[in-house]
Parts: C-alpha cells; sequence; structure tokens
C-alpha cells in the first residue's frame, strides 16, 4: 500500500488535521463568551465540568482505538485487507461495552459527586445532577465513536475525518446556542450537546462504510485479534493516565507550595505557550499510522518518514520560539499589563522551551508506538513520574513559578532523549536522523540564548529579522532537497490538492 505513505498523502493530511484544529478553537472562541453571558458563571462551569468528567471516563475505551488505527494500518501494509471488518467489529462490540460499564460507573457516583465533591450552589443542584446523569448515559456513544475515527486514521482517510469534524463542532458549539432563546436551564442545553455526540457517531459510521464497504457486508467478530488489542491498548491507556499527571498536576501543587495568585501567573504563559501543539499533533496523528503500515515491510520508508517528520516539525516551531523569547515580555505587556509581563516572561521563556523539545519527541514517541511498543512508553513515564515531582516539589518551593517552569522543561527534555533513544533502539536506522537533530538543536541554542538576554524591543526585532534571515538560508541550502523547494515555490499546489482525491 505505498499511496497510504506517500509524501504527498501525509503532507495534505497533515494540513486537513491542523486546519480541523484551528478552526475547531476559533469556533470556542467564538461561541465560548456567548454562552458564558446568557448561562452565568456557574452554569457554564458545570458544562466544563461534564467536559472533564467525559473526557476522564473516556478512558474506558482502554486505548482500544489507538489499538485500531494501529492494527488496521498494520494489516494494509501486509496486504490482509480481509481481516479488517472483522478487527473493526470486534473493537466497536468491545468499545460499546466498555461504555456502558463507564455509563453504569459515572451514573452510580454522580451523586456524590454533585452533593460532596463538588461546591454546586444549591439553586442548580437537581439540575446538574440530571445533566450528569445525561452525560452517564452518552459514555457508549462517545467512547465507541473513538473506533470510528480509529478505522479512518488508520486508513489514512484524515480528509473525511476533517471535513466532518468541522461542521460537527460548529453545530456542537452553535446548538447551545439555539436553546438560550428558549431555556437557560442546564439540562436543554445538555442535552443538544449529546444530541451532537449522536450526530458525530451516525457521521463517523457512515464514513466508515464509505470507506469500506466490506464493513457493511462482513459484521463478523474475532477472537484472535482481542488479546493484541488490550495489550496494545492497555499500555496506551497506562500512558493517558500517566501523561496527564505529569502535564496537569504542576498547577495543583503551585497552588499547594505557594498560593492560588501564582497559578494564575504560571497558568496563564502555559495555555498560550502549549496552543503550539497543535502543530506537532496534526503531524503525529497521521504518522502513527504511516509507521504502523511500513515498519512491518519497509524500515528505510519509516526512517524517512521519521526524518520528514522531526524536520517539518523543527522548521515550523523554531520562528515561533524564537519570536516568543524575544518578545514575550512584550507581547504579554501588550495583552495583560506591565506587573504581569515582569512576572511571567521567565515563565513563558522557560516552557516555550519545553514545548519545543516536546514537540519534536511526539515524531519519536508516535514511531515508537507505531511499531507496536506502547509498552516502553508508559514504563519510561512510570519511572519519570516519581522524579519529576521531587524536582517540581523541590525547585518550586525553593525558587517559585520560575522553579516550576524549569522542572517543567527539565521534565520535557529528559522525556525528549529517552523518547528518541527509543526510537534509535527499536529502529535502528532513524540513528543518523536523530543525530542530524542533535546537532541542528545545538546549532539554534546561541540564537535562543542571545533571544532571551535581548532587553530592547528595537534590538529583539533586529535581531529576529537577522536570524529568521540566517536560518532561512541554512534551511533552503542545506536542509530542504529539490521537492520541498519546489513546494515551498508553489505553496498553493498543497492547498489546491486538498481537494483531490486521497487514493
Amino acid at each position: 500500500m505505498p499511496h497510504l505513505t506517500s509524501g504527498r498523502l501525509l503532507a495534505r493530511n497533515t494540513a486537513w488535521n491542523l486546519c480541523a484544529n484551528i478552526a475547531s478553537i476559533f469556533i470556542a472562541l467564538f461561541s465560548v463568551p456567548i454562552l458564558i453571558r446568557h448561562l452565568g458563571v456557574d452554569r457554564f462551569g458545570i458544562i466544563s465540568l461534564a467536559w472533564v468528567v467525559e473526557g476522564q471516563f473516556s478512558l474506558f475505551d482502554l486505548g482500544l482505538g489507538r489499538a485500531l488505527t494501529k492494527l488496521v494500518a498494520e494489516k494494509l501494509g501486509m496486504s490482509k485487507q480481509q481481516e479488517i471488518p472483522a478487527l473493526f467489529w470486534s473493537s466497536l462490540l468491545l468499545m460499546f461495552g466498555f461504555g456502558m460499564c463507564g455509563s453504569l460507573t459515572l451514573a452510580g457516583i454522580c451523586p456524590w459527586l454533585v452533593h460532596r465533591v463538588l461546591t454546586i450552589p444549591a439553586a442548580i443542584q437537581s439540575e446538574t445532577l440530571s445533566s450528569f446523569y445525561l452525560i452517564a448515559l452518552s459514555l457508549p456513544i462517545v467512547i465507541s465513536s473513538a473506533g470510528f475515527r480509529g478505522f479512518l486514521e488508520g486508513c489514512q482517510r484524515f480528509d473525511l475525518l476533517s471535513a466532518a469534524r468541522v461542521p460537527l463542532s460548529l453545530f456542537s458549539y452553535t446548538a447551545p446556542l439555539l436553546v438560550l432563546p428558549f431555556s437557560k436551564k442546564l439540562v436543554p442545553v445538555i442535552s443538544v450537546l449529546i444530541a451532537a455526540r449522536f450526530l458525530t457517531w451516525v457521521t463517523y459510521l457512515i464514513l466508515c462504510l464509505r470507506t469500506w464497504p466490506d464493513l457493511g457486508r462482513k459484521i463478523t467478530v474475532a477472537g484472535a485479534p482481542v488479546g493484541r488489542m488490550f495489550r496494545f491498548g492497555g499500555w496506551m491507556t497506562l500512558t493517558n493516565i500517566i501523561g496527564p499527571i505529569m502535564v496537569n498536576l504542576d498547577r495543583f501543587l503551585i497552588g499547594a507550595l505557594i498560593s492560588i495568585t501564582a497559578v494564575t501567573y504560571y497558568v496563564t504563559p502555559y495555555e498560550a505557550v502549549t496552543k503550539l501543539w497543535i502543530i506537532p499533533s496534526a503531524l503525529s496523528a497521521v504518522l502513527f499510522p504511516a509507521f504502523s503500515t511500513v515498519l512491518a515491510q519497509n524500515r528505510q520508508r519509516a526512517a524517512f518518514l521519521f526524518e520528514r517528520g522531526i524536520k517539518y516539525t523543527f522548521l515550523s516551531l523554531l520562528p515561533i520560539v524564537l519570536g516568543c523569547l524575544a518578545l514575550g515580555h512584550l507581547a504579554l505587556r501588550l495583552w495583560l499589563g506591565a506587573t504581569f509581563a515582569e512576572v511571567c516572561t521567565p515563565v513563558l521563556q522557560l516552557l516555550v522551551c519545553g514545548v519545543f523539545i516536546n514537540s519534536l519527541a511526539q515524531i519519536a514517541f508516535c514511531q515508537i508506538q507505531g511499531a507496536g511498543r506502547p509498552d516502553l512508553t508508559a514504563r519510561a513515564h512510570l519511572v519519570e513520574l516519581p522524579f519529576y515531582l521531587a524536582i517540581f516539589w523541590f525547585l518550586t518551593r525553593h525558587y517559585g513559578i520560575e522553579g516550576a517552569a524549569v522542572a517543567w522543561a527539565l521534565r520535557t527534555t529528559v522525556d525528549a532523549i529517552v523518547m528518541f533513544w527509543l526510537s534509535g533502539v527499536l529502529v535502528p536506522e532513524t540513528i543518523p536522523a536523530i543525530r542530524r537533530l542533535s546537532w541542528m538543536v545545538v546549532s539554534v541554542l546561541p540564537f535562543c540564548v542571545f533571544a532571551v538576554s535581548v532587553t530592547s524591543n528595537v534590538t529583539a526585532i533586529a535581531f529576529l529579522a537577522f536570524s529568521y534571515l540566517v536560518l532561512g538560508m541554512l534551511t533552503w541550502f542545506q536542509l530542504l532537497n529539490a521537492e520541498e523547494k519546489h513546494l515551498a515555490l508553489n505553496p498553493f499546489a498543497m492547498f489546491r490538492s486538498l481537494a483531490a482525491p486521497t487514493r
């Protein structure tokens, strides 16, 4: 299946993925303020908590959606397409069953959450409880939808996923707005959101049947792949549990060790710079099924895709990172004021470096999982977690939020080193690319150090102009091949190809 890993297809799918991510953010930016204004802070807070609860209970899929992506891509790479319908329906049945278990579990703890755990005004406790019951009822639909997405990603049909995702996101955010003229209660709003989830489920099912018509003709289940799916999905679930702990626990520790005010000074630049993750996330989501397809038969092709992935991530983020380092203080001052900028600038600079390193590591992370070894990433994170918490506690206690940012950036750097080392062990063909990446990172360190040390805005702008010129020339003459130069000179060619068939 060479077409499933062609450079043009992967670039097109990445563009689709990125456009869908950006569109969803803009839709949310438009809809959320209106919902807050009409529902009130308390009711919107309940909706936000409902989304969080739904996201946490989505772990009941036990990683089977990601496992389905891996196995479908692998079967396509090995030309065993006849086994795909059994994989699809087996995983879907399992995920729907686990969704039922999650639904019963959440329904059982809803009264405890509403009346004991959460501090909810008495006036809206009744409608909050009813809303949480509705969320519990929707879990089988939400969790099994991950299976549809996993299947389409394994088939590299990101064009269909993205084409459906934008209008579905638009409906999910705007449908509650249509309810507001008639009711400002939680239950109608949550009901509309659940209707949007069901519409998403039906849409994804139709797209799966359209992509692979044999799914409708061969509705069958098989027990053979279940054990492998559980092994892969189980380690994925462990990673999905540990990852958010390492990413989100910092704000709780800052609140405990320093103050709630310090949390605001830390979280604000954090939320700003982590938006950069949409770039590597869009790329790694496309590369994961590609790695799963080619690693079984063509490891040189896998190494080629790996090198392209880290190179494009590096080149996409580096100009933004340098801009944040040099002009972060100015941006924060214009956005939030001089006092906020004075406190938050060092935090922003440290965090943006950590995000940059972590973004590169995401390519290695998805190659390790594409090779069928999610156990390695989960075990690595298990080992990292206690050391990270100890270092974070020490640095935060003695150096405040700047110490917290240092600990976070240090953790992402160590994690990146581990991920690239594991990737080199599993796929030795990637070692030359890892070495080249090391030299690329070392070569831009002087630019980063100087960007941090600049104090004048005029000097910072002049430095960025010089840096972009030098790095642009190095990129053009050293890093890009003839095909990449052609695409760079004809950027509209890629956008025109978005409408072209993917096969």
